[in-house]
C-alpha cells in the first residue's frame, strides 16, 4: 500500500497494490474448489492441523508448505525441502498456503505468486497440483479448519524471465492511479483549528521546554479593562499563547483614526459613529478563532476625582457599575490595566487587591512604556489582610512577591483628574507606534512567566541589571520573573526595577484594602467625591504636613548659621 497526505487541507492518499506473477497461459482450476471435508478424512484433517501446529514452533508464521498424505497420516515440509519431500520424477505434488481469503470458492491472491515460484522452479516437471487452502477460525473458543477449500489445476511453466504482474487496484475513474480521500468536509472546523493552532505551543513542550504546563495557560481567565491599542494586541498574544477565556471592558466608540494603530479593528468599524470597542474587540477574535470564549462588557469605571452620584439616579448607576465589576474580576484569574487615565486603574487596583487576582499594569508614554506585575495581598484564614511585613531585612533586588507594590505606590497623593484643564491634543495618548506592541508583548509574556513560577505570584521580582541577566539563575522555566519593566525607546534600552509596597499607598495599603473589604460602596463613594479623602485616610496629608515642618526647621537652621 502506498500512502501519502496533505494535512494542511486533510486530504489522504493512497494506492493498494496486490503485486501477482501471472504466467503467458491461464491457470485453470479442474472444477470448483472443494471443502476440506470432501477430500480429507477426520483423521487426516486432525493430522493436519497437527502438522501444522509442530511446522510452525521453529517459526511464528509459515505462509506456503509442503504436504504428504498416506492412509491417515499427514506430514508436512519446508519449500526449501522440495527435492527430499517429494519423490523423485513426481508428477502430482499436493501444496498448502495460509489462504487469508474467505470466499467459499475461491483461493486468496497469494495462491498466484506460490505457483509461479513453482512453476519457474519445478514446473517442466509436474503435471498435476492439488493446493489445500488452510485456513483457521476459532468457534466457542475452539480452533478449527473444517472451512479450508482444495482446489486442483494443471501445472504451468513458466517460459520468461519477465512475467507480466498484475493487482494494483483502480483509482475511480477505472485507471492504474492513486485514490484521494477528503476528510476536510466531514471534519468539525472548529475543532480542527482548535488543533492547529496550539502546534505552535506542543512543539515548544516537545522540543525545548518539557515543563510547560499549557493546561495552566488556557484555564487562565483574562479580563482586559480597555480594549485600544494594548487591549488589542494584548488580545491577540493571549490567544497566541492558549489562553481560551478573555473579556475585555470598554465605553468607548471606534473613530477613524483607530484601525491603523489597534489590530482588531477595521474601517468599517468606524463607519456610522463608530462601533462599540469592547464588543467588536470580542466579535474579532471569535473570526480569528471560534474556539476562544470571548465576551464584552461596556461599562464606564468610577475614578477618584471625577466627582459622581450627585443624586439617587446617578448612585444607583455608580454601584451598578462598581458592582459589575467586582463581579468581572471576581470571576476571572487576571486583570489587565490597560487604560487610557491613571485614576481609571484605581478602583480594578482596590477590587483586584482584595479578591487576590494577578495583576498585570501596562502604561504608555511618547517613547517610554512601563510594564508591572502588582504583588499579591496575604490574607489570613478568617479573610483578614496580613499586615505587611518589615521591610527593613528586604533587599530590593529580591522582593517576595506579597510585598511587590503596585501601580499607586510611589505616589504621594491621591489620583485625580489628570484630563482636567487640559487640552484635547494634551488628553490623546501621544506615543510612538511601536511602543503598544512592545508593551503588549511584555505585558503577556510577563503573566505566562509569573504563572509557570513555582510560586506563580508571590514569585520573588527578579531585577538582574546590566549582562547579570544573561548569568542569573533563572527562576521561571521561562526565564525571568521581574516586579517592573520599563522601556526607553529612544535608546532601545529597558531596565527591571523592582519596588516596596508603600503603606501608605491610596490603592494597596492595608487601610485602603480593609477599609474596602469592611465598608465596599459607601467607602468607593467618598473616595470618588471627596478629593483628599484618600489621602488624609492613608496618612499622605500628615506626611506632607511634616515634611514641610521639617524644610521650614532646616531652613530657619540654616538662617541662624548665617546670622551667626
Amino acid at each position: 500500500m502506498s500512502f501519502s497526505q496533505d494535512l494542511k487541507k486533510y486530504q489522504f492518499y493512497y494506492w493498494f497494490g496486490f503485486p501477482a506473477l501471472c504466467p503467458e497461459n491461464n491457470i485453470v482450476l479442474k472444477g470448483p474448489a472443494k471443502p476440506l471435508t470432501d477430500v480429507l478424512t477426520q483423521n487426516q484433517i486432525l493430522g493436519l492441523q497437527e502438522s501444522y501446529d509442530k511446522l510452525r514452533e521453529n517459526c511464528s508464521a509459515v505462509p506456503y508448505f509442503l504436504v504428504k498424505m498416506t492412509d491417515d497420516k499427514v506430514s508436512l515440509g519446508h519449500i526449501q525441502n522440495w527435492d527430499s519431500f517429494f519423490e523423485k520424477n513426481s508428477e502430482t505434488v499436493t501444496l498448502g498456503f495460509a489462504d487469508p481469503c474467505t470466499l467459499p470458492n475461491n483461493p486468496g491472491w497469494p495462491l498466484r505468486n506460490f505457483i509461479a515460484f513453482v512453476g519457474v522452479h519445478w514446473g517442466k516437471d509436474l503435471k498435476n497440483i492439488r493446493v489445500i487452502c488452510y485456513r483457521e477460525r476459532v468457534r466457542s473458543g475452539v480452533r478449527e479448519i473444517t472451512h479450508s477449500i482444495v482446489v486442483e489445476f494443471d501445472a504451468i511453466s513458466f517460459q520468461t524471465d519477465f512475467p507480466k504482474c498484475v493487482g494494483w487496484e483502480k483509482n475511480h475513474r477505472q485507471k492504474l492511479g492513486a485514490r484521494m480521500v477528503n476528510l476536510s468536509s466531514t471534519m468539525d472546523p472548529n475543532r480542527l483549528a482548535g488543533s492547529a493552532v496550539d502546534l505552535n505551543l506542543k512543539l515548544m513542550r516537545w522540543r525545548l521546554l518539557p515543563e510547560l504546563n499549557l493546561e495552566k495557560i488556557a484555564q487562565t481567565k483574562c479580563l482586559l479593562l480597555g480594549a485600544g491599542t494594548l487591549g488589542c494586541n494584548v488580545a491577540r498574544l493571549l490567544m497566541g499563547w492558549g489562553v481560551r477565556t478573555i473579556t475585555f471592558v470598554d465605553n468607548g466608540v471606534i473613530s477613524y483614526s483607530n484601525p491603523v494603530r489597534q489590530s482588531l479593528f477595521e474601517f468599517s468599524d468606524s463607519k456610522d459613529g463608530g462601533k462599540g470597542k469592547a464588543e467588536t474587540a470580542a466579535n474579532a477574535l471569535q473570526r480569528i478563532f471560534p474556539g476562544v470564549n470571548s465576551s464584552s462588557h461596556n461599562l464606564s469605571i468610577p475614578m477618584p476625582g471625577h466627582s459622581v452620584a450627585q443624586n439617587e439616579i446617578d448612585e444607583k448607576l455608580v454601584r451598578e457599575a462598581v458592582e459589575k465589576l467586582e463581579s468581572l474580576i471576581g470571576e476571572h484569574d487576571v486583570v489587565f490595566l490597560l487604560l487610557d487615565t491613571r485614576e481609571s486603574r484605581w478602583l480594578p487596583t482596590v477590587i483586584a487587591a482584595a479578591k487576590k487576582k494577578i495583576v498585570i499594569n501596562a502604561a504608555l508614554g511618547f517613547d517610554t512604556y512601563l510594564v508591572m506585575r502588582h504583588g499579591l495581598k496575604k490574607f489570613t484564614e478568617t479573610g483578614e489582610l496580613c499586615e505587611q511585613p518589615s521591610s527593613s531585612n528586604v533587599s530590593c533586588s529580591s522582593i517576595p512577591g506579597h510585598m511587590l507594590g503596585c501601580y499607586f505606590c510611589n505616589d504621594v497623593v491621591a489620583p485625580g483628574d489628570s484630563t482636567k484643564d487640559r487640552s484635547l491634543d494634551q488628553q490623546c495618548t501621544v506615543s510612538r507606534p511601536g511602543m503598544s506592541y512592545i508593551a503588549s508583548s511584555m505585558a503577556v509574556e510577563l503573566l505566562v512567566s509569573t504563572i509557570q513560577h513555582p510560586s506563580g505570584a508571590y514569585a520573588v521580582a527578579d531585577t538582574s541589571a546590566g549582562e547579570q541577566h544573561l548569568t542569573s539563575e533563572l527562576s521561571s522555566s521561562l526565564g525571568l520573573v521581574p516586579h517592573q519593566i520599563r522601556g526607553f525607546l529612544s535608546r532601545f534600552h529597558q531596565v527591571l526595577p523592582a519596588s516596596l509596597a508603600f503603606d501608605m499607598c491610596t490603592a494597596c495599603s492595608p487601610v485602603v484594602v480593609t477599609k474596602y473589604i469592611n465598608e465596599g460602596f459607601p467607602f468607593l463613594l467618598r473616595a470618588f467625591n471627596i478629593p483628599k479623602y484618600l489621602e488624609d485616610l492613608t496618612g499622605l496629608t500628615k506626611l506632607m504636613e511634616d515634611t514641610k515642618l521639617l524644610e521650614v526647621w532646616e531652613f530657619s537652621e540654616d538662617e541662624d548659621d548665617e546670622i551667626l
